[in-house]
């Protein structure tokens, strides 16, 4: 069976259609996917209702090996590999960022299902984090390609004060950063399958390295403001049984925390990824926490 494939957004995100995702996929429709990943960096599936956990985990195989659910968060009950985001649990990721990057070994990409969503509202973006380098000037790219930044899972508290329930988001930020992850990670890394570059920023990275708070702080909203461009992005509405997946090592995303407090469920699985380098060629380096139980490393 041909997929369908529908563009969504100028630079980023494609829709596939024609396909009944799962484990037993023939190799032929796999490698077409993975291609459409390479060059639209987000592809979304609509109507995968036959699709449980252990066949999300399965299709999710196909494109490598699954990462355990998180660093530190637990994993949903009965299945290592699938990460529970559940609104109503308080979790609220509305900050731009690239999954896990405060390990050295961040994933490939991610499987995202659809559970459960809210009538209006809940919306996804994402970013290219290649266009975004791309389109930054001359001046600005050769910069960024010296830098590298120091990211870390320790939560921002200032966030806890701001939330919609103080309390429950305190006792998530105690979970999520009950074992500090560290590491550094060149701030424009080379995809290793298309050899683009990448910006590799996002709300784990906390300060360039060598450089002041002050100045980390500024050079890294300005070039985040630079990958948020409305250009770079595409926006996806959810409906139950929708599967997106991504390549996290060209992306960005966040949430739209427009829906109050109605419910809004999805389930993830990340695929292991390799450790970053940068345009000198210099690897990620793990500054704190080991993340091998976490994550093998991809061949």
């Amino acid at each position: 069976m041909s997929l369908n494939v529908t563009p969504v957004a100028g630079r980023i995100g494609a829709e596939i259609s024609g396909v009944r995702l799962g484990g037993d996929l023939p190799a032929g429709q796999v490698a077409e996917i993975r291609r459409l990943l390479l060059t639209h960096k987000v592809v979304f599936f609509r109507s995968q209702w036959h699709l449980g956990e252990e066949e999300q985990v399965a299709f999710a195989r196909l494109l490598g090996e699954p990462t355990g659910a998180h660093p530190t968060v637990p994993a949903l009950h009965g299945n290592a590999h699938i990460l529970d985001l559940d609104y109503s649990a308080g979790q609220k990721v509305d900050r731009w960022h690239t999954d896990v990057t405060f390990v050295d070994r961040p994933p490939l990409a991610s499987v995202l299902r659809a559970i459960t969503v809210p009538p209006a509202g809940g919306d996804t973006l994402w970013a290219n984090t290649v266009t975004a380098y791309e389109n930054l000037p001359e001046a600005l790219r050769d910069l960024v390609d010296r830098l590298r930044a120091v990211h870390t899972n320790q939560f921002d508290y200032a966030r806890v004060a701001a939330s919609d329930d103080p309390e429950r988001t305190k006792k998530y930020a105690e979970v999520f950063s009950a074992t500090t992850y560290e590491t550094e990670h060149p701030v424009v890394r080379v995809h290793p399958e298309t050899g683009e570059r990448s910006i590799l920023l996002g709300d784990f990275a906390k300060r360039i390295s060598g450089l002041s708070a002050q100045t980390s702080a500024s050079i890294i909203a300005l070039v985040q403001e630079q990958v948020t461009q409305v250009e770079n992005t595409v926006r996806w509405r959810w409906s139950p049984g929708d599967v997106a997946v991504w390549d996290n090592r060209a992306t960005q995303h966040r949430v739209v925390h427009d829906f109050g407090d109605q419910a809004r469920r999805l389930h993830r699985v990340t695929i292991a990824g390799d450790v970053p380098e940068g345009v000198d060629g210099r690897p990620s380096v793990a500054l704190a926490g080991d993340a091998s139980a976490y994550s093998p490393l991809a061949a």
